[in-house]
């Protein structure tokens, strides 16, 4: 008994510490030192906390895969000539431009994952937006919002799907026949949400930028190894095959080729993967092994089995609303390994584990605190010297993620309604 109220009590003191961030330091500190502390103390064995660790490896492929093919992107300017190519485009209008950055956003998303458009374009979409004297904030909530709204378009599009889905990724087909219609209506509500609340910042013209930035051929090197990683990544899955590993062996290939034809050395992109979030995701598995090794699944087991009791399209909204909410108390990485083992041990499938993803990646629209994308995010901006506080972004939150939800939702049912056997 006491060794099951330590072992909780450390874990949600952890998780509660890495939402917090007291003194500002990383999140892997505060998950990091949890997960440590419950081997020294022997309540989790060294052996099943080594387990817990490897259980991760899909995921840190995957991360380590697109972090250097955003470094890439970067480096070579591409980010920079999508966001200078989208101003000119806009023609003046600031609107159009809103609409210009959501789509370019939405396309980072789908193809390079949410943390892609959180970490990399932000930067470059704000850099631009000053280039033209508008008010960034209407294009940084695109960033921060796209990146969570169209994150389950496809498998790779976040991180946070190979884990809810860790033990049976559905292959391609089965996956677009579940959530494409829930995806474009999730893009498409969260769109029209923010053009109505930032209506009066986005309604006026632009400034255009004297100079345009223009692709060098690196830079179009990059693109293309993008478009073929794309491709590895849509074959594999289509495969029912892991993708974390042919990201990061796809990624490697792009690099050592663009960096052969730049003659330059590779070293110094490590240094642009974030390995203190490997760090970070390695703990947060040790933590739910530990949390799952006490029986605290069964909670979690019987909860969906009362949902499931409701009926298919009550259950599932109910589920989908609940799993939304409890990302911005726990992390969508935190939630989405209990969510995956859950649903795993109750052999959960159809649209009512369709309902649980689309919750794990919708619901942290509503919070800074709902997912690691956002929280990125957030970093991405304090670099800039902008603050967007917790109550800013729960004012558009509170109306984005419940509309876009609702609106998910109903595609999941239609959708079920035409292909019932998931």
């Amino acid at each position: 008994m006491i060794t099951t109220v330590l072992i909780l009590s450390i874990s949600a003191l952890s998780i509660a510490l890495m939402l917090l961030r007291p003194k500002n330091l990383p999140e892997v500190y505060w998950v990091g030192a949890g997960a440590i502390l419950l081997v020294a103390l022997r309540l989790v064995p060294l052996k099943l906390a080594g387990k817990a660790v490897a259980e991760g490896s899909d995921v840190y492929f995957f991360l380590i895969g697109m972090m250097l093919l955003s470094a890439l992107a970067r480096e070579n300017g591409v980010f920079d000539w999508v966001a200078s190519t989208s101003i000119s485009a806009a023609k003046g209008s600031c609107s159009r431009l809103f609409l210009l950055i959501y789509g370019v956003g939405t396309i980072v998303t789908i193809c390079m994952s949410n943390d892609a458009t959180a970490v990399v374009l932000t930067p470059a979409v704000l850099a631009a937006v000053k280039k033209s004297k508008a008010k960034p904030l209407p294009f940084l909530f695109a960033c921060a919002m796209i990146a969570n709204a169209a994150s389950f378009v496809l498998p790779i599009s976040n991180p946070a799907n190979l884990v809810v889905f860790h033990a049976g990724l559905p292959s391609l087909g089965r996956w677009l026949a579940s959530f494409l219609l829930p995806s474009v209506l999730s893009i498409a509500v969260t769109f029209l949400v923010l053009r109505w609340y930032f209506r009066k910042d986005i309604g006026g013209e632009l400034e255009q930028p004297k100079e345009k930035a223009s692709l060098r051929a690196s830079g179009r090197l990059v693109l293309w190894g993008l478009g073929l990683v794309v491709v590895v990544l849509l074959v594999f899955s289509s495969l029912k095959k892991d993708l974390g590993l042919p990201t990061c062996i796809a990624a490697l290939c792009v690099t050592a080729v663009v960096c052969i034809r730049n003659r330059c050395n590779p070293l110094p992109l490590a240094k642009e993967v974030s390995w203190s979030t490997l760090g970070l995701v390695a703990a947060l598995f040790v933590l739910v092994d530990a949390v799952e090794s006490v029986g605290a699944l069964r909670v979690t087991e019987s909860a969906l089995r009362h949902a499931e009791a409701l009926g298919t399209h009550l259950g599932s909204l109910v589920t989908a609303l609940v799993v939304a909410v409890a990302n911005n108390l726990l992390n969508n990485l935190p939630l989405g390994l209990i969510a995956g083992a859950t649903i795993t041990a109750t052999h959960t499938k159809g649209l009512l584990s369709n309902a649980v993803l689309i919750g794990v990646d919708l619901g942290p629209n509503l919070s800074v605190t709902g997912s690691l994308a956002t929280i990125l995010w957030l970093m991405a901006l304090r670099k800039e010297d902008i603050d967007v506080s917790a109550w800013d972004f729960l004012k558009v939150g509170a109306i984005a993620m419940p509309a876009a939800l609702l609106a998910s939702m109903a595609g999941a049912f239609l959708m079920h309604a035409v292909v019932p056997a998931q």
